[in-house]
């Protein structure tokens, strides 16, 4: 592959694969919250948060880090009072109980509004307008986590992006993939290049560790490592859902602990790195294999979200789940065919999973994509494959790809309706 591609590639990933703290809905939002305060110039007396249906579902029942509680409404009462832009996705990494306490007293005076716009140009899309007492201002963020689309202060636009960006944020300079691409490019960038990748080892094993002392959301990762063993022993498989519903426990029960994300979320960050580096531990494979094999489990990710979308009604742990697959295939010394079988075999069994929110019980779902990952993976390497006789599976893989997004994206928009008016109607 030509070093131009290669780069187009690395600086793909870069984008997609970045740190986040907290879930990446509410982070946003606090992003987008901080940034209009920043832009105000003061503290906000009144703070109007409008969001897409798809944030308000993915916002409501979380964990937010470092506070004990659930939901927008202290996400958005930080990024008032500690949240700093320049951060990114980590905006509220500078919390203490202190400001908690302040912001339970901001809540508590009424100060925060927080609706559904419904008719919202993008699936992803926040909109904040803060008073002040010496005036307002206003900010858009849209298609992204961290994409802002328009600022104003006092009637003054700052920033306008909003004619030449459209749904979703532009991603006309990134490269154009499909499987075989993704493959070769994990198995032959020189080692250097793609070591990088290790840092999602780092951070995602490190937040799992922190959910296998503590108590975490429904602690399914440390229920799976002590009370599990009887039931599942002591296995690669047991260890691949231990390992990565506590990183998803952690995240979800607001620790305060930055994940790698990948494609604007933490869980199919952390779902598409623990399966394989727990099995890579296991079988002790070194560094430099571990490398590739997340390369290839982040970059197929990346791939197969480029057409699904980043917000959807399909659960992420479908798409992240896939990229393990391969990545545990990578580790067993597979080739491209037998990765295209566990993309396959993957699709056949977890497509039409709904994503009904981020909450704790997501470790639920990403431990069923794990484990699955693990079972197609060995799956292909016995030269087993789901076949074009079967279902949505098609003989050609990146079609197979394009069946599974185009249900997620198309066919059950009418289920993520339904989904967010149960949700908002209980």
């Amino acid at each position: 592959m030509e070093k131009k591609r290669r780069e187009e590639i690395i600086n793909l990933i870069n984008r997609e694969v970045v740190p986040a703290l907290g879930c990446t809905e509410p982070a946003a939002v606090s992003l987008c919250v901080a940034k209009v305060t920043e832009v105000l110039g003061e503290l906000p007396e009144m703070i109007d948060v409008r969001l897409s249906g798809n944030m308000l579902k993915n916002a409501m029942g979380v964990g937010i880090p470092g506070t004990g509680m659930i939901g927008l409404p202290i996400a958005i009462a930080l990024g008032a009072l500690i949240g700093k832009s320049e951060y990114g996705l980590e905006v509220l990494k500078d919390v203490t109980s202190e400001k908690v306490e302040e912001g339970k007293k901001y809540i508590d005076a009424g100060k925060i509004s927080i609706s559904h716009e419904v008719n919202a140009p993008s699936i992803l899309y926040i909109n904040v307008c803060c008073e002040g007492k010496k005036g307002n201002a206003r900010g858009i963020i849209s298609g992204s986590h961290t994409n802002f689309i328009y600022l104003e202060k006092d009637g003054v636009s700052l920033l306008d992006k909003i004619e030449t960006k459209g749904e979703e944020e532009s991603t006309s300079n990134d490269p154009e993939l499909d499987l075989a691409t993704v493959f070769e490019f994990a198995t032959t960038a020189p080692d250097e290049e793609i070591e990088f990748i290790l840092e999602a080892k780092r951070l995602n094993k490190a937040a799992a560790q922190k959910a296998l002392e503590k108590d975490y959301g429904h602690s399914l990762g440390y229920t799976m490592k002590t009370k599990g063993k009887k039931l599942f022993g002591d296995s690669p498989l047991s260890h691949i859902i231990s390992y990565t519903s506590a990183a998803c426990d952690a995240r979800m029960g607001g620790a305060q602990v930055p994940v790698m994300s990948n494609s604007g979320s933490g869980n199919q960050g952390i779902c598409a790195t623990m399966p394989v580096v727990s099995f890579a531990e296991d079988i002790g494979a070194d560094d430099r294999t571990l490398a590739r094999a997340l390369i290839l489990s982040h970059l197929t990710s990346i791939y197969i979200k480029q057409s699904l979308g980043r917000l959807s009604a399909l659960c992420g742990c479908v798409v992240a789940s896939t990229g393990a697959s391969s990545g545990i295939v990578y580790l067993m010394g597979g080739s491209y065919k037998e990765v295209s079988s566990a993309v396959k075999n993957m699709i056949a069994n977890i497509t039409g999973m709904i994503c009904d929110g981020a909450k704790p019980s997501c470790s639920l779902k990403i431990s069923s994509g794990a484990g699955t990952a693990l079972m197609s993976a060995m799956l292909a390497m016995e030269n087993k494959c789901v076949t074009e006789a079967e279902g949505i599976i098609c003989d050609d893989v990146d079609r197979s790809i394009h069946n599974l997004t185009s249900i997620g994206r198309e066919a059950m928009q009418a289920t993520d309706r339904l989904v967010l008016h149960i949700m908002t109607n209980k």
